[in-house]
């Protein structure tokens, strides 16, 4: 009896023989995580951190003259000195004003009419829906450098035979003018993102529960009704997300101002805070104040998503 008895005292518990199965489970996800987010955080740090800490440190630093300006440039470390000449520029203050009224127009036309099309999509009073997708997606498949060329030459007078069709109605225009330029613009963006910005959004309404549009029909809710009270509020996170991925597109704005500063005088150098960079970079050869526009272009970015997420969260708790 007292050989069995202390066999027993010296045998070790069940427990640890082994690892408990939970803790083996939450190791093994640890590892699938890590494996799944290495390629992710490789490029977050090659491609975002890397460039983003390296204007930082070209923005400290500038090119020094001495005696007339004759000889070579020095560089040496100028601080914040970019900072705030970018800051105190007219110019690229002018280019966020810009900036800004291209926001106020561009942001909700785009997000109110590629809703719309969804929602008509979606409703089922468009026939040959997959067709109408593929012919409104598709401009978002032309680059954007194409696109751009193609609106430049219906907007060019003497070439345009959208402004040879107006002027045989006695109507002149010119699509490149002081206030029309921006607008002009606006469409050439609008005519590329719309189609994208649709197929997100009807994604989205074809996620939605059938017994809930059901319902809402049962009740008495007519199809503007239930569009308006029922599908848009479901996915109103598909509508942040495209009026932040829009907003964060507009304040890159570069391609279609660059084309038509070519075209017209209405389009400087420095039309955009975008287009103000690439004239201090390659134009001026300033690379230190284009690597502090940058920084704070990317600040006003970041300030402004963070803003809209933190809208939107107030929003969806309120409601």
């Amino acid at each position: 009896m007292s050989t069995v008895t202390s066999s027993r005292r010296t045998a070790p518990p069940p427990a640890a023989a082994a690892d408990p199965p939970r803790r083996t489970g939450r190791r093994q996800q640890r590892i699938a995580a890590t494996v799944l987010l290495t390629p992710f955080t490789a490029l977050l740090i090659a491609v975002f951190l890397v460039p983003v800490g390296y204007a930082i440190y070209l923005s400290l630093f500038g090119e020094d003259h001495s005696g007339l300006g004759f000889g070579g440039g020095e560089t040496v470390f100028t601080g914040l000195r970019s900072y705030l000449a970018v800051l105190q520029d007219p110019s690229f203050l002018s280019g966020f004003g810009t900036i800004a009224l291209y926001c106020v127009i561009f942001v909700p036309t785009v997000v109110v009419s590629a809703l719309a099309l969804a929602l008509l999509l979606d409703s089922g009073l468009i026939r040959l829906r997959r067709t109408s997708q593929m012919l409104l997606y598709l401009p978002h498949a032309v680059p954007g450098i194409i696109a751009a060329v193609i609106w430049l030459y219906l907007y060019t007078p003497g070439l345009s035979p959208v402004i040879k069709l107006f002027a045989q109605a006695d109507i002149t225009i010119d699509f490149l003018g002081l206030h029309t330029v921006l607008p002009s613009i606006v469409n050439i963006a609008l005519w590329s993102g719309l189609g994208y910005n649709m197929i997100i959004f009807y994604a989205a309404l074809q996620a939605l529960p059938r017994e809930v549009i059901e319902a809402a029909t049962i009740d008495g809710a007519g199809g503007i009704r239930t569009a308006l009270q029922v599908k848009v509020p479901i996915i109103r996170a598909s509508v942040v997300m495209v009026c932040m991925f829009s907003l964060i597109g507009a304040l890159q704005l570069f391609t279609e101002p660059m084309l038509m500063n070519q075209a017209t005088p209405m389009v400087n150098s420095r039309f955009t805070p975008n287009m103000y960079i690439y004239d201090a970079a390659f134009r001026r050869n300033n690379y230190g104040l284009a690597s502090a526009a940058s920084v704070i272009l990317l600040i006003v970015t970041c300030v402004l998503s963070y803003a809209v997420t933190r809208w939107s969260g107030r929003r969806e708790r309120r409601a």
